[in-house]
């Protein structure tokens, strides 16, 4: 994975974002389908305290968790079933507002998301945008190069806390 990531981001980024630094993801993580991270909860975490944690770190990084949909209670509330599937949204607005200044193809990322789901065991997983791949094709000038990789450290420190459940 830290493979992959490094020759992303070396053909994705830029020059620029190559002097800043990387956070790598977890051990816990890994990429699946359709350009997503998938991040398995540690065997000592619950769900609960992997939320908490990914709360913790997203304020500690002045990343506003903007929105939250607690998609299987909905799934209840319609009469169907439903493993636990929670889906967190976190933003920084003005870096936002930036990216989809330059393109308005950004939009359909926003809020960045975390998705918690509990497989039939039970065992949580979180999931995420592969925002190195995102990124590398998203051709950022170089003023908008060191935000996207804000925003995608950011995110990738969060979703590691969780997986980790660094409280």
């Amino acid at each position: 994975m830290k493979k992959l990531l490094i020759a992303t981001l070396l053909l994705g980024f830029g020059l620029q974002a190559q002097a800043e630094e990387m956070f790598e993801l977890s051990e816990q993580c890994s990429e699946d389908a359709m350009n997503m991270i998938k991040c398995k909860v540690a065997e000592d975490v619950s769900s609960d305290d992997a939320i908490d944690s990914m709360k913790l770190r997203a304020n500690f990084l002045n990343f506003k968790l903007v929105g939250h949909m607690p998609l299987s209670e909905q799934v209840k509330a319609m009469g169907g079933t439903s493993n636990r599937i929670e889906i967190f949204q976190f933003c920084d607005a003005l870096i936002a507002a930036q990216m989809v200044k330059h393109s308005m193809a950004f939009a359909g990322y926003l809020p960045c998301r975390i998705t918690l789901v509990e497989d039939d065991s039970g065992q949580p997983w979180l999931i995420t945008l592969n925002m190195d791949k995102t990124m590398g094709e998203a051709g950022l000038p170089k003023e908008l190069q060191k935000l996207g990789l804000k925003v995608r450290n950011n995110i990738y420190s969060i979703i590691t806390a969780g997986a980790e459940g660094d409280l």
